[in-house]
């Protein structure tokens, strides 16, 4: 592997499409009440992106550093551990990436808010640097909170409420309540996506002592807990759906509940860390084709 390689790995590009699904999910919530921006879409699409390569960076710096990313790994390779890149060029590549968040993201809030609004724009300023800390304290630093189990929040709370409701608010300059249950689904399905990796990782994360979710519960309950995420996910939705009916054809997220099926049921049963790390790209992929369902029968209906 070269060094260009190192670095795409380091990227995880594969965890890209989830993290376009909380975004996506707020422009199409836009979009269908009339609000939606290219202009604020793409720029916050971009700084998805960015915020997105920053937290995989620093877990792969982070875990390398306190333990987890160790000779026995049994996932995929790590930049880092694996000595393809060094800690202070990853170090080099973290501060480049949350510069880049951080000019995006001003970029953003102005183009959607502008200095009349000033007060919703630091508060949004507020949250982008809340983002920031949260992709790079994960597993980096002296008390890295992933290392705590609180990892599922974190995720529920930035890829669910704040990327969806936060998004949203961007285009329309005001909240509609009742857009917490989508904004959930999304929370709930990128929180599955965390667990598969953390359930993957649970030998090596108990040696190192990261205390994640299934270390906490154990593989069988941990199984448990990923179909009650998926289960919540599709719940939520179904439950916006039937308070706002007004087609059929906001039910057509529904197509996807056979890759939900087949993701829970590969948790369950395969129990190698090379058999079930397929299924963390299938959930993200899921995941993001969910939002498009989702939205598209919002759209046409």
């Amino acid at each position: 592997m070269n060094k260009m390689q190192a670095w795409v790995l380091a990227a995880r590009p594969r965890t890209l499409p989830l993290a376009l699904a909380s975004i996506g999910m707020g422009a199409f919530l836009a979009a269908s009440a009339g609000y939606f921006s290219w202009l604020v879409f793409m720029l916050s699409a971009l700084t998805t992106i960015f915020l997105q390569i920053l937290s995989n960076l620093a877990n792969d710096y982070g875990d390398s550093i306190h333990g987890a990313d160790s000779a026995e790994r049994e996932g995929p390779a790590r930049a880092v551990q694996s000595g393809y890149i060094s800690p202070a060029e990853m170090k080099r590549a973290m501060i480049i990436f949350g510069v880049l968040s951080f000019v995006s993201g001003i970029l953003l809030l102005f183009q959607a808010l502008g200095l009349e609004h000033l007060l919703m724009l630091l508060l949004f300023l507020g949250l982008g640097l809340a983002a920031i800390a949260a992709a790079i304290t994960y597993t980096s630093g002296g008390k890295p909170y992933g290392y705590d189990g609180l990892g599922d929040i974190s995720v529920l709370i930035f890829f669910g409420l704040v990327g969806v409701m936060g998004s949203f608010y961007l285009y329309a300059q005001q909240m509609n309540w009742s857009y917490l249950l989508p904004a959930l689904s999304c929370g709930f399905f990128s929180t599955a996506v965390l667990n598969i990796n953390n359930i993957r990782d649970i030998r090596t994360d108990e040696a190192a002592g990261k205390r994640s979710i299934p270390v906490r519960l154990g593989r069988a309950r941990a199984v448990n807990y990923h179909w009650l995420l998926l289960a919540l996910g599709v719940i939520c939705s179904a439950l916006y759906v039937l308070l706002q009916f007004e087609s059929w054809w906001q039910f057509l997220f529904l197509l996807t509940l056979p890759l939900l099926i087949k993701n829970g049921k590969a948790v369950a049963r395969k129990t190698s860390s090379q058999d079930l790390d397929p299924y963390l790209r299938q959930m993200a992929l899921t995941t993001l084709l969910y939002v498009l369902t989702f939205g598209i029968g919002h759209l046409i209906g």
